[in-house]
């Protein structure tokens, strides 16, 4: 059994041994000065350490939580090795995440000696800057989302919070989260742990996620409830409604929340058992068809007033996705947007060969996609969101010129609110509040500095974006086209999107399928999920 003192335990145990040091000083010797005013000043630090708000180490292990600091100062080889690893073990970019925390903390990020990436590597990506670059706009642009059959539509912004569940993360960083949301005017994806009362508290916009587990929104059985769905949708603060259908990291897999963080709250939010492993279907129980997702989204529109409703999904077989454009056009029924996971995405709790093996990466998955609905005359009607190690301003700048409308993090609205990456997310002992259902641990993590944090983050990531459109010459993200974003191919080539790979015509799928793309249009069945298989 782990035992855990509390935090308040060691300036506590200070106080106590710089008092008996004392009295020992008044009984038999002046020697013991040295250990009163020795053990007094680390009382005092650790005392300062609880109390403050500005680091959440420390708030969780006072004075120990030093080492980490004085880790970070012997840079960068230190560095390198403590907390510089992905979720999944791979190396998470040094230049990236020092990005992330300098955005989120407002500090300015020039620096010195130029790049530490080899521009001569095969496969480095950037863009050319215009002889006579533009001035970056001073208000954030916004992509308009709801289709022809949406009659509430929603302005959304460049850069979103992406789908994190309470459970996975603790309330104080839902909280964090959504009103750094609400202060910088951009979206918080709920995740499809359900939709809670810390993500209505804060005020953010919303964009519940509803997952096969259908929490919140479920019938003792199990099944999807239209008419919980109905009244909770119509909340102000829900935007729009995502059904997913896949996540990056574990595609194929239902979610996963370990025992050890289904507290009571989150069983009776999520109405599972308490203290078991909470796992979502991988299936969805309400479609078995392309036809009836695409019915069931007009339904939820229909439940939604009005409100926008699209999917997500980390991009498998084409010919999948290809017999849902089929349905769409049947029908005559679109989702409004469709987010785009790619499965190099990270998540808290999955098994490593799916992370490592499974699922189509962003890049192809939404070149996939974007195809597919210029292909069949669909993408005037429908946005395109991605989500997939967006961290930068580059980031947002590369995934628009490959198809998408906008973009959304998860990753890097973590780090924003106070995670180190200690990948310690599925044993419920997260060292800063972020990923935890620890109350003792969640307390570190203070709300109010967390929310500046994601804020400045979201707000001087767009605007790095911005700023390297215009220096492209361009006005605004719309402008953004694939022969603007170049890859180093080898010593000798370089080569532009546009060059690299074939791009669609408007409808070119419905008159005659290039020979890459007709094997998997002819397959494609929107009566039959298993038809698109062979």
């Amino acid at each position: 059994m782990r035992v855990r003192l509390s935090v308040f335990s060691v300036p506590t145990i200070l106080i106590l041994a710089t008092a008996a040091c004392a009295g020992a000083m008044a009984a038999w010797s002046l020697w013991w000065l040295i250990a009163v005013v020795v053990f007094g000043a680390l009382a005092l630090v650790a005392a300062f350490d609880v109390a403050q708000r500005r680091h959440s180490v420390l708030r969780n292990y006072p004075l120990l939580g030093h080492l980490r600091y004085l880790l970070e100062t012997i840079r960068p080889e230190m560095q390198q090795y403590f907390v510089e690893r992905d979720y999944d073990g791979r190396p998470f970019d040094r230049d990236t995440r020092t990005v992330v925390y300098e955005q989120a903390k407002g500090i300015h990020e020039e620096t010195s000696f130029g790049t530490e990436l080899d521009v001569m590597e095969p496969g480095y990506e950037f863009v050319e800057q215009a002889t006579v670059p533009l001035t970056p706009g001073e208000d954030q642009p916004r992509v308009r989302v709801g289709g022809p059959d949406c009659t509430q539509p929603y302005d959304m912004a460049m850069l979103n919070v992406s789908a994190m569940s309470f459970g996975s993360l603790s309330a104080n960083a839902i909280r964090a989260l959504n009103a750094g949301a609400a202060k910088g005017g951009f979206a918080q994806d709920t995740g499809e742990g359900g939709l809670t009362p810390y993500h209505l508290e804060g005020g953010g916009d919303l964009i519940w996620e509803i997952g096969s587990g259908y929490f919140s929104v479920r019938t003792p059985e199990g099944d999807f409830d239209p008419a919980q769905f109905r009244d909770k949708v119509a909340h102000p603060h829900v935007k729009a409604a995502e059904l997913k259908l896949s996540q990056g990291a574990k595609p194929g897999l239902g979610g996963v929340l370990p025992a050890a963080k289904v507290s009571s709250e989150i069983a009776r939010i999520r109405e599972v058992p308490e203290g078991e492993k909470c796992i979502s279907p991988p299936a969805h129980r309400v479609f078995s068809t392309p036809r009836e997702l695409v019915l069931f989204l007009a339904r939820m529109r229909q439940l939604a007033d009005g409100k926008p409703v699209g999917f997500k999904l980390c991009v498998g077989r084409r010919r999948e996705f290809l017999a849902i454009c089929k349905a769409m056009a049947a029908e005559g029924v679109t989702p409004d947007f469709i987010v785009v996971d790619g499965s190099e995405g990270g998540t808290g709790a999955a098994p490593l060969e799916f992370q490592d093996s499974v699922g189509m990466a962003l890049t192809p998955g939404l070149m996939t996609v974007h195809n597919a609905l210029v292909g069949t005359g669909l993408r005037d009607r429908i946005r395109i969101g991605v989500g997939g190690k967006v961290a930068t301003g580059m980031d947002i700048v590369k995934r628009v010129a490959q198809g998408a409308d906008y973009t959304n993090s998860a990753r890097a609205m973590m780090m924003a609110a106070g995670c180190i990456q200690a990948r310690l997310c599925h044993t419920n002992r997260c060292p800063v509040g972020v990923a935890t259902q620890d109350p003792a641990r969640a307390r570190a993590l203070d709300v109010a500095d967390k929310t500046e944090r994601v804020c400045r983050y979201q707000q001087n990531t767009v605007a790095q974006a911005q700023q390297i459109i215009a220096a492209m010459g361009l006005r605004t993200p719309d402008e953004l086209r694939p022969g603007h974003l170049l890859q180093r191919i080898d010593h000798n080539t370089v080569k532009t999107y546009a060059q690299l790979f074939d791009w669609l015509e408007p409808g070119e799928l419905l008159a005659e399928p290039p020979q890459d793309w007709a094997d998997d249009w002819r397959a494609a069945d929107p009566d039959h999920f298993s038809a698109a298989h062979k």
